[in-house]
C-alpha cells in the first residue's frame, strides 16, 4: 500500500510538471508587448509578427486590411489577425512604415 501511494504522489508532481511547463509555454509564445498586436503572414504555412499598432492607421496597411477582410471577413483560421500577402512583402511594409515613423 505504502508502495503504491508513493507511486501515485510521484505520477501527481510529474503532471504537475509537465502541465507547468506546457502553461508556461503557450504563455511564453502569447505575449505580444503593449502597444502591439500579433498578426499572422504568408501564403500557405503563416508566420507570427509582431507590430505596432499605430501600423494599422497608415494608408498601405490598411489596403492590406481590406484585402484580409475581403478574403477572410471576420473569420480568420489562425485565431487572429491574418494578412494574405507573403512574407517578403510584409517585411518590405513594415520596413518602410518604421523608416518613416
Amino acid at each position: 500500500m505504502g508502495i503504491q501511494l508513493m507511486g501515485i504522489t510521484h505520477a501527481k508532481q510529474k503532471l504537475q510538471r509537465s502541465l507547468s511547463a506546457k502553461i508556461a509555454g503557450v504563455l511564453a509564445t502569447s505575449n505580444v508587448p503593449r502597444g502591439h498586436i500579433a498578426v499572422y503572414v504568408g501564403e500557405g504555412y503563416r508566420k507570427r509578427c509582431v507590430i505596432p499598432i499605430a501600423y494599422l492607421n497608415h494608408p498601405l496597411f490598411q489596403g492590406l486590411l481590406n484585402r484580409a477582410e475581403e478574403e477572410f471577413g471576420f473569420d480568420h483560421p489562425m485565431g487572429g489577425l491574418t494578412i494574405p500577402c507573403s512574407e517578403e512583402c510584409f517585411a518590405s511594409l513594415t520596413s518602410f512604415l518604421s523608416s518613416t515613423s
